[in-house]
């Protein structure tokens, strides 16, 4: 329920009120002239807002009512025309309500009446497409170009914007949390390590990581566990980067790195064991089988291959917010399926499955710190990125981490062997690991995911 309605706000408070009225807490909306109205279920009491929205153009409100279209109002957020202040995920709930506002012919009669006499007046329109850029090029085929423009697109901004919340390390996935008070550098540092150990990483083996970021997997793989280590990617920006981090941990004679396509990797059976962390997701489903099957050609005989990505809680990439938000502002290549057709994918490429492990908690946790790292670095942030980029990502990983606490994404590791005949070599047990303590970790309290 609204209270306190005046000014700019008026005209538009009862169908304000029709669509915040359901919320399960407090909103304030301010408008330029300074009126405010606070609206939902507690709106009367004398409690404190969950978050406002302050609105710079009243336009903005009259298009997101017209047109109850959640992707307008984060256009509108993006372009500064409104703004969130206080708690972000408590209002990116809203983005459920906007759907579902029904009005009737009477008020939708009087929106576009007041509509007309903003237009009349000579107010500014809001219904201009967003900023050029922030909206990256339309992938329909996952060709090579196509995907390395979205590659680009989305990774090429800036080492320096994607250092201030990745922090040191620059490890761009779900970090594992052995347990909830660990930081944020320890639990990737331990994500490399589980990596390492799940593909039983021994000195002296080929070891290829498909697209590798910025090189973090593959120094660790070098440094800590011997192998001679090769990393593939299609970021210009991390590649040189990465050749940077080599040289400067001098491992130029055990790691290597190249701008290369996963389908443009030469040899059969060239490496030991195989690692893709968060980047099959940009594949294209249609294309798993190329890619599983590329993965294949490569690696040896019962030689291991790990997949770690994220998953979808449907069947398939169907055109809906998420995935909408998801192509046009952030991953423009980026689909997503169901674990169980991943592994489908993967048996039909001729890998038997040996070990799946589910990452969801350890995903929300890792973006809810990038969230608050980002917020704290919001005037660096501005030194390598617009205002509507850096809203734009803090819009992204807030929303993605709520989706992973509701389960619609989940993240797997799916562990693999490419089948050959004979016994297999693969350990008894999960013990190998957990090297320190064998099973303990087993007790450590579980992650919220809220």
């Amino acid at each position: 329920m609204l209270q306190k309605s005046q000014g700019q706000i008026a005209p538009w408070s009862p169908m304000l009120d029709k669509l915040l009225a359901p919320f399960d807490g407090v909103l304030v909306l301010r408008f330029p002239d300074n009126s405010s109205s606070r609206f939902g279920r507690r709106a009367h009491e004398p409690v404190g807002p969950d978050f406002g929205l302050s609105v710079r153009d009243p336009n903005a409100v009259q298009s997101l009512l017209l047109g109850r279209d959640p992707l307008r109002f984060a256009d509108a957020y993006f372009q500064g025309r409104i703004d969130i202040e206080g708690d972000l995920f408590a209002a990116l709930a809203l983005k459920d309500q906007l759907p579902a506002l029904r009005l009737s012919f009477g008020e939708r009669l009087r929106a576009l009446l007041c509509l007309l006499r903003s237009k009349l007046s000579g107010t500014r329109t809001t219904e201009a497409e967003p900023a050029p850029r922030l909206a990256g090029d339309t992938v329909q085929a996952h060709t090579r170009d196509e995907n390395r423009r979205a590659i680009s697109f989305h990774y090429d901004l800036s080492n320096e914007f994607y250092r201030l919340w990745l922090g040191p390390t620059m490890v761009y996935s779900c970090a594992y949390f052995e347990a909830p008070d660990m930081s944020l550098e320890a639990a990737q540092r331990a994500k490399l390590d589980h990596i390492c150990r799940k593909l039983q990483l021994q000195p002296g083996e080929q070891f290829l990581d498909i697209g590798c970021g910025w090189g973090a997997l593959l120094l660790h793989a070098a440094r800590h566990y011997g192998v001679q280590a090769h990393g593939i990617t299609l970021s210009q920006r991390q590649y040189e980067l990465c050749q940077q981090r080599i040289a400067a941990n001098g491992l130029q004679r055990q790691v290597t790195v190249a701008l290369q396509d996963y389908r443009d990797l030469p040899g059969q059976a060239c490496f030991d064991k195989i690692a893709s962390v968060g980047m099959f997701e940009h594949v294209g489903l249609k294309n798993l089988p190329q890619y599983f099957g590329s993965v294949h050609r490569l690696l040896k005989p019962q030689g291991y291959f790990l997949n770690h990505g994220i998953t979808h809680d449907e069947e398939g990439w169907d055109a809906q917010l998420s995935t909408q938000f998801i192509n046009r502002y952030v991953f423009p290549d980026g689909q997503l399926d169901t674990v169980s057709n991943i592994q489908r994918a993967m048996e039909r490429a001729n890998f038997e499955i040996m070990d799946v492990e589910g990452l969801r908690p350890h995903y929300a946790l890792t973006l809810r710190h990038w969230v608050h790292r980002l917020d704290a670095s919001h005037g660096k942030a501005l030194d390598f990125v617009n205002e509507a980029t850096f809203r734009i990502w803090r819009l992204y990983m807030a929303a993605s981490a709520m989706e992973f606490e509701a389960g619609t994404l989940g993240v797997y590791q799916i562990l693999s062997c490419r089948r050959a005949a004979g016994t297999s070599t693969f350990p008894a047990s999960r013990r190998y690991m957990y090297p320190h303590d064998g099973l303990a970790t087993a007790r450590v309290p579980a992650l919220s995911v809220r």
